[in-house]
């Protein structure tokens, strides 16, 4: 190459150019490797962190039930079973425990997602949701760091967080619509098997207290299964349907809000109520022939059967003995309240005197109870479908139907699930909207149901368990537990 001999030779010489432009070009594109190589890192640390704000808003909703330890069981939730891992950022690389997280619980949601929570649940009774917000974590912009020092811009580190909203509801499916008040926010129902409860229709106006019992609103057929054999029904064709038929009746009931009606339906409650016992009166009288609301295959009651017609009295012989008696029950009652302590060892004893000669048939401990009495003398006689005698020869009351051709397969069909709620707390006077339910409890009827002096609707219950599990027919009934994410 020849030397320049002058700045205008300079000026127009057009070799090596390419060598500026590629190098300008270079420049460029290590940049923006440099950027997508750090944004690539910040889009890694998102997704990881979003992750794991998802997993521990699931795990905590999960324990969102209504109890009044649901908070400290969400956040223990939280705490304990969710481990996670992020690639990059500050500070170490596991995702466990408070210090990656803040839990803050809410009662409701509003309906748009852009609107900002602000429903803050203070008791853990009303805590339906959860939001998770995750400990920022920075990731440090190396690579761009070292382009901008290069070329002058300026590039800072990048804070990443995430935020996850759950929510938690359980529905409850194919249960009678029915409802009682529990004696308070902390009482379980496996905690208190075989304890009786007097159930009592409650009205509209006055505070409802322990043992009230009213009804869940089917909203004129909006929870009705329509396979089942209330489909298609309303008014009071659909409460006598709910209250008495056997198969599934039911759609599904959300836990944490049910609407509530007052519990007085005279003519209605207590007739539908007792076709379990084989007692077919007032507006059932037609349907005792109607598979649809066959009895409980025990049905000893101690009541009176001519012809179908049943009169509330005890089957008595000529010195006004009784021959038969129902179960009673809790030895305390009515003097300990509407809740008993579950010792019916006396009334046990007076049973089998009058409807087995003060024998034991089924050979059942002290502690059994009376739910488990009930099952033992239907499997000792054949079975729910037989038609043997359960009480002796001598006695003017089989134990058997008598009104309705064949009983039901299912021997609970003397079991009822109600939502237990805490009318105190929720302040319940009747009818009520979005009502937390405390639990679904599985309550086995002892005796039939009775208008009082007070012209109050009374059941005598026995408390069998928490309700769960699958099935039909209104003994079991079918639960989902529902973990959402909202946002």
């Amino acid at each position: 190459m020849k030397p320049f001999r002058t700045l205008r030779d300079l000026h127009r010489e057009e070799d090596g150019t390419i060598l500026v432009f590629w190098g300008v070009s270079l420049g460029v594109l290590l940049g923006i490797v440099a950027l997508s190589f750090d944004l690539g890192r910040v889009g890694i640390t998102q997704t990881e962190m979003q992750s794991f704000t998802d997993h521990v808003a699931l795990a905590a909703a999960g324990e969102l039930d209504g109890r009044t330890d649901s908070i400290d069981r969400a956040r223990s939730a939280a705490a304990n079973f969710i481990v996670d891992r992020k690639s990059f950022g500050d500070g170490d690389s596991t995702l466990a425990g408070t210090a990656d997280y803040t839990l803050t619980f809410f009662e409701t949601l509003p309906s748009s997602d852009l609107s900002a929570l602000t429903d803050v649940a203070t008791d853990p009774r009303d805590a339906a949701f959860v939001r998770v917000t995750a400990t920022a974590s920075t990731v440090e912009m190396t690579f761009a760091a070292a382009f901008s020092a290069l070329t002058g811009a300026s590039v800072e580190d990048r804070a990443v967080g995430a935020t996850a909203v759950a929510g938690f509801t359980m529905f409850a499916c194919d249960i009678t619509p029915m409802m009682f008040c529990v004696p308070g926010p902390t009482w379980e129902a496996d905690k208190n098997r075989g304890q009786t409860v007097a159930l009592r229709a409650g009205g509209n106006g006055a505070a409802w207290g322990p043992g009230d019992f009213g009804f869940l609103d089917v909203a004129d057929g909006v929870y009705v299964d329509p396979n089942g054999p209330c489909a298609g029904m309303k008014s009071r064709e659909l409460d006598r349907c709910l209250l008495g038929a056997v198969g599934n009746i039911t759609q599904c009931f959300a836990k944490n809000g049910v609407d509530t009606e007052p519990g007085q339906r005279v003519g209605i409650e207590d007739a539908a109520i007792n076709v379990r016992f084989d007692i077919f009166s007032a507006n059932m009288k037609k349907f005792s022939s109607n598979p649809d609301y066959a009895p409980a295959p025990n049905a000893i009651d101690g009541i009176l059967t001519e012809g179908c017609k049943a009169e509330l009295n005890v089957v008595s012989n000529k010195d006004d003995t009784p021959l038969s008696v129902p179960l009673p029950p809790d030895d305390c009652m009515p003097g300990c309240g509407r809740f008993g302590d579950g010792n019916w060892s006396v009334g046990r004893a007076t049973y089998e005197d009058i409807n087995y000669d003060g024998a034991n048939p089924t050979g059942l401990p002290a502690g059994a109870t009376r739910h488990q009495y009930y099952l033992k003398e239907i499997e000792m006689h054949g079975g729910a479908l037989s038609t043997e005698a359960l009480l002796p020869a001598d006695n003017d009351e089989t134990g058997r139907p008598q009104c309705a051709p064949q009983a039901a397969a299912d021997p609970d069909r003397r079991v009822i699930i109600a939502a237990g709620i805490d009318c105190i707390g929720n302040e319940i006077q009747g009818k009520a909207a979005d009502v937390p339910v405390q639990e679904f409890v599985k309550i086995f009827l002892v005796q039939p149901g009775k208008v009082s002096g007070e012209k109050k609707f009374d059941i005598y219950g026995e408390i069998v368990g928490s309700a769960g599990g699958a099935g039909g027919g209104g003994a079991e009934a079918i639960f989902h537990d529902v973990v959402q994410l909202y946002r």
